[in-house]
């Protein structure tokens, strides 16, 4: 499950309305992948198809990486991109607003090892960097609801 590398939500670094953060594990893969870093904006307005920071619901002491799917009541409806990971709003329900904390503004995907190549480092260069939005969205778990 999607956590950040160190707890940027509270004490002074919680003050900051943009924060990076690491993704770790496979639940949002194809949009998201171990080891991504993102740009997010800490209590920016979400809409359907964002992909957000929250608390989990069951554990709040972990922060996952989810797409808010939609609303329903005071809540959103998460997912993750893959559907085959679980840990989303499948297993514990709708999640409280007050537990989504940023929506995700971009993505990093770091240089690996495997792609010093002139076709790898083309391939990186032409995709490591890229906006996340509901629009530019690989996932079609999100469309197919």
């Amino acid at each position: 499950m999607p956590e950040p590398a160190q707890e940027p939500w509270s004490g002074r670094a919680a003050r900051k309305p943009f924060q990076v953060v690491e993704v770790t594990g496979p639940s949002m893969v194809p949009t998201l992948y171990h080891g991504d870093w993102l740009l997010v904006q800490r209590g920016a307005p979400v809409r359907p198809g964002d992909v957000v920071i929250l608390r989990h619901p069951l554990q709040q002491d972990l922060l996952v990486v989810k797409r808010a799917a939609e609303r329903r009541g005071r809540g959103w409806w998460v997912l993750g991109d893959n559907a085959y990971a679980g840990g989303d709003s499948t297993d514990y329900g709708t999640v409280p607003e007050e537990l989504v904390l940023a929506r995700v503004l971009a993505r990093y995907r770091p240089l690996r090892r495997d792609q010093r190549s002139v076709l790898g480092l083309l391939g990186w260069a032409l995709s490591a960097v890229r906006r996340v939005s509901p629009e530019s969205s690989v996932s079609r778990r999100l469309r197919a609801r």
